[in-house]
């Protein structure tokens, strides 16, 4: 018997050894006349054996925040370049609504929604550690309907996932620009999620025949994959509209991670 687990103990050895430090860095780039900081993660051994592929991040409309940061460190973890970008501008993080709704709502209803986000993804793919064949870009909240829009612009994607994202309208000429396959996951009681919106975007994706999954769990306000989403939710008076839900973050973590093996091809 010990022998036998022999081979399955090296197997492991290796697979353990095959992971390296995960790397992160600041990276300094602009839009235009704005600054921005993104924040960049990847694994060094992985990275060393050759192209992986990327993952862009988004952020809530808090801005480029420790939460956004984290998600790139977990990409990281399963062995893809990670980059998180700026949406507002170097150091322009906040906790308070007012504010945020003001940074955010600049970008809805307006091109620069995607060509900021394209700006992220030019960073990305800059990083030389990319297979530019092989890239995704997923989003919370404001970040999910950045991916949207970024995706219908024609970016080449091969998927997004928008996690509790507020569905932006699917502009007329996007079947023919988009790339992306997509994965929108949402919360059953979200009360920003308005039927006749929801009803409209299905009707779209279906008629320009996308290749998309849409996605409710039971129980989940807007925010749900946010584990300070309670606490910001007090601070704001949003206790109505937000909250975590670990049960639905860890079960959009995973449909994440079963999509990403699908665009992909492979197992990571």
């Amino acid at each position: 018997m010990k022998e036998a687990l022999i081979p399955v103990l090296l197997l492991a050895a290796g697979a353990i050894s095959a992971r390296g430090e995960i790397v992160t860095k600041a990276i300094d780039y602009s839009d235009g006349n704005v600054q921005l900081e993104g924040y960049l993660a990847y694994d060094s051994a992985l990275a060393a054996k050759g192209k992986l592929p990327g993952v862009l991040v988004v952020s809530e409309w808090w801005g480029l925040n420790d939460y956004a940061k984290g998600r790139a460190r977990q990409l990281a973890g399963l062995g893809y370049v990670a980059f998180a970008l700026d949406m507002y501008g170097k150091g322009l993080v906040t906790t308070d609504k007012t504010k945020a709704g003001e940074w955010a709502g600049q970008f809805y209803g307006s091109p620069l929604m995607a060509t900021r986000a394209q700006a992220g993804l030019d960073q990305l793919l800059g990083t030389g550690l990319v297979d530019p064949a092989r890239v995704a870009a997923i989003g919370y909240c404001f970040g999910g309907s950045t991916v949207q829009a970024l995706a219908y612009s024609g970016a080449p994607l091969a998927g997004v996932v928008s996690f509790h994202g507020g569905l932006i309208p699917v502009p007329p000429d996007a079947a023919a620009k988009n790339k992306a396959k997509f994965l929108v996951i949402e919360g059953a009681i979200d009360p920003s999620l308005k039927k006749p919106a929801v009803d409209a975007f299905l009707e779209a994706m279906n008629a320009g025949k996308f290749d998309f999954q849409y996605v409710i769990y039971a129980g989940a306000k807007h925010a749900f994959t946010n584990p300070d989403a309670d606490r910001l939710a007090r601070i704001n008076g949003l206790e109505s509209m937000i909250g975590y839900n670990a049960d639905a973050d860890r079960r959009s973590w995973e449909a994440m991670r079963g999509f990403f093996d699908e665009i992909f091809g492979a197992s990571r």
